[in-house]
């Protein structure tokens, strides 16, 4: 209660400000892929969107997400990168160091870029062939090599190498075929097909070589396209898609990866849709605070303006914690009222006992009081008087003991001096009711 009543006092306390939830939490480092690539573009426009509100993004260029995934993982140990694009279907590390944080709504397309693609009919067309397949590290190599390896028997020539260069080199024909994992509106390619007129290959057997990789789907690019009045391309070209997935390794706080999905959801207005309805076949572990945004639809409330609370703990903790703690209370509580009882009722039943070696409805202060008569002076009746002593007694050290246990709750102890006090009572009754006993008896031997 006192943990709840703390957080509405926050909560209180910002909404008189007016402060709104920004993003100053995100301070994280991504690593995204070449420089003129699609993967540095939506890194820089997700810095550019956390800029806005307060984070900082640090968009960090390399050769692709071959390289991302090695950088990632081994920067678990000292933290000093956080983020990465990566492109789905590659091999990941083994141990459970990375996790998905969810997949761009737009998806990636391998492509195969030649002057003359128009001529390549099937994939016997691709025999003897010199092929870029991007640079080292990248993703492109990666599912080119794959690619290939279904490709054995065309005595396929490859290469790697930068992506411009690539280009380059198609179009002075020291390449054949150029291929690369990229954004059909990817600026590079763009340039390619409309100012150096590339031709982007049709693949006839996209479906077929799709079914082989798990991670991949046909696609289509529309003629026209990039270009309707020149009609570039001049027919639809069938083309493999991937997906592009945004991978952390677990150092970012969860304030921090819930920021990196708000930011996210800005630049695709899709990608929290896309990520709650799209199962997770990657092999990777969703992050928890990915899950929880999903779930909600939205950011953690208590996480957009006190990011520190969720970076201790998620707040569907704090309730549990606060509901954990309530049972807690209710348990002390109703183990306190059963103690009370035990021990009332035992006081109880004493009093029950001395009655009737008395008369019934006799009270404390008339026993105190009382002159023995002859039926008292029954040895039996002394020390049934003193058995009851005792075990008052008892009782009264056990009511002290249980009073100042910590199951007691704070201000019940009341309950246990009234206790004390009625026990105390009947116990001085009974005392000095059995020393009057002793001198009455003393005094009629002494006769």
């Amino acid at each position: 209660m006192l943990l709840l009543a703390a957080l509405g006092a926050v909560a209180f306390g910002i909404a008189l400000y007016g402060r709104g939830p920004d993003l100053s939490q995100v301070k994280v480092v991504f690593l995204s892929g070449d420089d003129r690539g699609n993967y540095y573009a939506v890194v820089q426009k997700m810095a550019d969107e956390a800029k806005r509100h307060r984070g900082r993004i640090d968009n960090v260029s390399t050769a692709g997400s071959i390289e991302n995934i090695a950088k990632l993982a081994a920067a678990k140990g000292s933290c000093d990168v956080q983020f990465a694009l990566v492109q789905d279907g590659l091999l990941w590390p083994p141990g459970d160091g990375l996790e998905l944080i969810g997949r761009l709504p737009r998806s990636e397309s391998l492509v195969l870029v030649s002057r003359n693609a128009d001529q390549i009919k099937n994939v016997l067309d691709l025999r003897g062939k010199r092929i870029g397949i991007g640079p080292v590290g990248s993703g492109t190599e990666y599912v080119a090599r794959v690619l290939m390896t279904q490709l054995a028997g065309l005595d396929i020539k490859v290469s790697t190498h930068p992506l411009v260069e690539q280009l380059a080199k198609v179009e002075s024909g020291e390449l054949d075929l150029a291929a690369m994992v990229i954004d059909t509106d990817a600026q590079l390619l763009v340039e390619g097909v409309r100012d150096r007129n590339l031709q982007i290959v049709d693949m006839p057997d996209a479906e077929a070589l799709a079914n082989r990789l798990p991670f991949a789907r046909t696609g289509r690019i529309e003629a026209g396209h990039y270009d309707p009045i020149r009609q570039l391309p001049s027919m639809d070209k069938r083309i493999i898609q991937i997906d592009t997935l945004v991978v952390g390794n677990g150092c970012a706080r969860d304030s921090a990866t819930q920021g990196i999905i708000t930011t996210l959801a800005n630049v695709f207005p899709d990608f929290v849709r896309v990520n709650r309805e799209r199962t997770n076949v990657t092999g990777l572990r969703l992050a928890s605070a990915a899950r929880s945004y999903y779930n909600d639809g939205g950011p953690d409330p208590v996480g957009a303006y006190v990011p520190w609370i969720t970076d201790i703990m998620p707040t569907a903790r704090w309730l549990q914690l606060a509901f954990a703690i309530s049972v807690l209370f209710a348990a002390q509580a109703a183990l306190h009222r059963f103690r009370l009882w035990r021990i009332d009722a035992q006081r109880v039943r004493i009093e029950g006992e001395v009655s009737r070696l008395f008369e019934p409805g006799v009270t404390v202060a008339e026993i105190a009081a009382m002159a023995p008569e002859d039926r008292h002076r029954d040895p039996v009746i002394g020390a049934r008087i003193d058995a009851l002593t005792a075990e008052l007694g008892l009782l009264a050290q056990r009511c002290r003991r249980q009073s100042l246990s910590i199951m007691v709750p704070m201000g019940q102890e009341m309950g246990y001096r009234y206790q004390e006090a009625l026990i105390a009572d009947l116990v001085h009754a009974l005392k000095t009711f059995r020393r009057r006993l002793d001198v009455t008896a003393a005094q009629r031997m002494g006769r």
